[in-house]
């Protein structure tokens, strides 16, 4: 359990350091072709940084009520979900993290995800669906998952990720409006072949890196997946709870109604693939296989079940 919650830290940390090498690299390239130098274009990558942080701030402070506004989630009292209420308790505790608030999506699909900015502005929903399949361990490894994503603080790092891949964006879209409109004409002329070349990897790299950065945005989300998995594991001592909970949510195909693309990654399953039981993760998948993650905790199971030696 352990070796999984550093490897997949470790995980998370060298994607966001590929995109902050591909930036780099952009950044360099984007001077040295237009403006005869690598520091016009950090200083044009600087702008649209701040252009990319501001924005990414609105989301941020304002991210977790348009959510589950957009999930059709309610907030519950302790009167009108009594053992939800319980468990996401048991687990705060557990955390050592404030209580966050409870909501209910009514829905049939069986699913789950957790919101807010900090520990002090968290929320977790679940849907109606997964309240009635689950039995109380099940519902315990649900929300301990949810609550590792709070404690892992996976909604700033995905701001993080976030604000890096709409940089990288930013500068490839200005790069090549720079190149249809003749921008930098002179400086390339006088670079001579070698001008042309970075033009070239230039124009290559501006055309690759968005879909490049946005491949490593969901490769993070996979991998912070498998951290909330492992971390969720850490507050319950129980990897069959969660293990024999994810069963059952692959087991139900149906989609959830108010799931968009935007919200997908949010959740504990992705809620808008049919089939949730795939061998093997494709480039665009915001979530693992959970068949997957089914057999790591069920190894962790086992290992917590050898004796000790």
């Amino acid at each position: 359990m352990y070796e999984q919650i550093a490897r997949n830290k470790r995980d998370s940390w060298l994607l966001v350091a590929v995109l902050v090498g591909l930036l780099a690299a952009i950044g360099y390239v984007f001077g040295a072709a237009y403006f005869g130098s690598a520091q016009a274009g950090f200083g044009i990558l600087g702008l649209f940084g701040v252009i990319a942080i501001v924005w990414s701030l609105i989301g941020y402070y304002g991210g977790a009520g348009m959510v589950l506004a957009v999930s059709g989630a309610r907030e519950v009292t302790r009167e009108q979900a009594p053992v939800l209420w319980n468990v996401v308790e048991e687990m705060t505790i557990a955390s050592g993290l404030p209580m966050p608030k409870v909501y209910v999506v009514v829905d049939p699909a069986p699913n789950a995800f957790a919101t807010g900015r900090d520990p002090q502005h968290a929320a977790v929903a679940v849907t109606s669906g997964l309240l009635q399949i689950m039995n109380r361990q099940e519902l315990q490894g649900v929300v301990a998952h949810e609550m590792s994503h709070v404690r892992n603080l996976d909604i700033r790092f995905a701001t993080l990720v976030g604000i890096l891949v709409g940089v990288v964006a930013l500068v490839c879209d200005l790069f090549l409006r720079l190149g249809f409109f003749g921008f930098g004409g002179r400086s390339r002329d006088s670079g001579g072949g070698a001008g042309l070349v970075l033009l070239i990897i230039g124009i290559v790299l501006a055309v690759l890196a968005p879909l490049a950065a946005v491949i490593v945005q969901f490769a993070v989300s996979r991998r912070r997946e498998y951290l909330a998995d492992a971390s969720g594991v850490q507050l319950t001592r129980d990897p069959a709870g969660l293990a024999d909970a994810l069963a059952k949510i692959a087991a139900d195909e149906r989609p959830l109604h108010n799931a968009t693309r935007a919200t997908a990654h949010l959740y504990i399953a992705n809620p808008l693939r049919k089939k949730k039981t795939k061998e093997s993760a494709g480039l665009f998948d915001t979530h693992p296989p959970i068949a997957e993650r089914i057999a790591i905790l069920r190894a962790m199971e086992q290992g917590a079940a050898a004796p000790v030696a």
